[in-house]
């Protein structure tokens, strides 16, 4: 293994290699963790019961992967990292915006993933937890460092590892006992049902900064079609399966939620050394995820200033101080995670889904994935310094999203006339799609002028 010499610059047609398919253990590996699992307990906790928790997971998972799957695609067509591919739409200067609200995203994860592994290793080891956040934060940045390659290959086994051992746990939890009632469609309480389907909407989108940095090595004659469903029935497949894993067992265990490691351990008993490895693992595997994301996102943010060649000298430095950041921010965060957690993944979608919306909307309807990838590394260059009715799109969309908010810190009028409904997500996904087409779709055509303008057929228009 060497350490990955690429970072943001498009990968050239002789450094393309992998197929489609080895996106779906990336994806139903990213899944197949402890937070999933905590995650599919908040249904439950908000009132609803397995029945309705366990459709909500799914409407969700199926809705928010749609989007993920999509940015999927643009990683062989375009060979960059994906949100660098935000130059196109905001501009190589106005897509620092994103880029900046996306490090929050990749930091709090990192917290709140590392959080849950370091509790889970001192259910087993005698290690002060500081002690065992340091130690998972070391072992994610030489995973990290080394890149692609070797995240592709840790995921594959780790996939194949989880589903062994999950099925086992599936087979166990599914053996626990269970009111009846639970399983029955009634007494559905609307608000719980559909910020529960937020919940795992947002979840998936989630994913939307990282995914194309996964696929961008493909060969670019990829077919679409697959690079798309691989990666939507790997993320959809773990998703569902470790959400309603963690409903049942809230269910099934009262206080599953109070001790997660040591209720596992009495459920598995024996077995539970080799479950508690899965789970460090599966924590270790997504927080990796993070770091790498942070990466490629903190040189997109300083490149158009300053020109940095990243050497493997230069990667490590700046993953050690990605590294420090996120360990030092979960380290002061130690103290109720759940609350945190659920606050964080909230908090976060409110500026996510507008730029997943306006990246989409840019990519397939606008240009039908026609970019020029030079462009995107000039500031002189076609998409321009800061494309305002991109920046003016996604801003007014945030603050759209505001009455729709049902958070703890606040529930907008909105979501109070539907008895605590968010409904946020869908406003952060149609209004700024737009706010965007249309205005742009103007700038487009206007870009092209001269007699030959009336020559050309509408749909190369369009796609220009």
């Amino acid at each position: 293994m060497k350490v990955e010499t690429r970072s943001i610059e498009y990968i050239p047609a002789n450094e393309r290699h992998g197929k489609a398919k080895d996106l779906f253990p990336i994806w139903f590996g990213a899944n197949m963790n402890i937070t999933t699992l905590v995650s599919g307990s908040l249904p439950i906790m908000l009132g609803l019961n397995l029945f309705w928790s366990v459709v909500a997971i799914v409407i969700g998972s199926l809705i928010g992967a749609i989007f993920m799957a999509s940015h999927s695609v643009q990683g062989p067509k375009l060979g960059i990292p994906q949100m660098i591919q935000s130059r196109a739409q905001f501009g190589v200067i106005g897509a620092i915006i994103p880029l900046f609200l996306v490090m929050f995203i990749y930091l709090g994860f990192f917290a709140s993933n590392t959080l849950l592994a370091a509790q889970t290793i001192g259910d087993i080891l005698p290690i002060n937890q500081t002690w065992n956040i340091v130690i998972i934060g070391a072992i994610c940045f030489v995973v990290a460092l080394y890149g692609y390659d070797l995240i592709h290959k840790v995921q594959k086994w780790f996939s194949a590892a989880s589903l062994l051992i999950f099925l086992i746990m599936t087979y166990i939890v599914f053996q626990l006992p269970v009111p009846q009632e639970q399983w029955l469609p009634t007494n559905i309480d609307v608000s719980a049902f559909f910020l529960a389907v937020s919940i795992a909407v947002t979840w998936q989108l989630s994913y939307a900064p990282y995914v194309a940095d996964y696929s961008r090595y493909l060969p670019i004659d990829t077919p679409p079609a697959k690079t798309f469903w691989y990666s939507y029935s790997g993320t959809v497949i773990g998703a569902v399966w470790m959400m309603v894993l963690g409903a049942v067992l809230t269910i099934a265990i009262p206080n599953f939620m109070d001790n997660t490691g040591g209720n596992l351990a009495s459920l598995y008993g024996s077995f539970a050394i080799l479950m508690y490895v899965l789970i460090v693992f599966g924590q270790l595997a997504i927080n990796v995820f993070n770091l790498y994301g942070a990466f490629m996102s903190s040189v997109t943010t300083i490149e158009p200033f300053i020109k940095v060649k990243v050497t493997p000298k230069v990667r490590m430095v700046f993953l050690l101080c990605i590294t420090f950041i996120a360990t030092t921010l979960c380290i002061a965060g130690q103290g109720n995670f759940l609350e945190f957690f659920l606050n964080f993944i909230f908090f976060m979608s409110y500026f996510l889904i507008p730029w997943t919306s306006i990246n989409l909307v840019d990519y397939y309807l606008l240009r039908r994935g026609e970019y020029s990838v030079k462009d995107i590394f000039d500031l002189n260059g076609q998409y321009g310094k800061v494309n305002w009715i991109a920046s003016f799109a996604f801003v007014v969309s945030i603050i759209a999203e505001i009455p729709f908010i049902n958070a703890s810190f606040y529930v907008g009028p909105v979501a109070k006339a539907l008895n605590g409904a968010d409904l946020a997500w869908a406003a952060g996904l149609f209004l700024p799609a737009i706010l965007y087409y249309f205005p742009m779709k103007r700038k487009i055509r206007n870009t092209i002028t001269g007699p030959e303008f009336h020559q050309l057929d509408v749909k190369k228009v369009e796609k220009l």
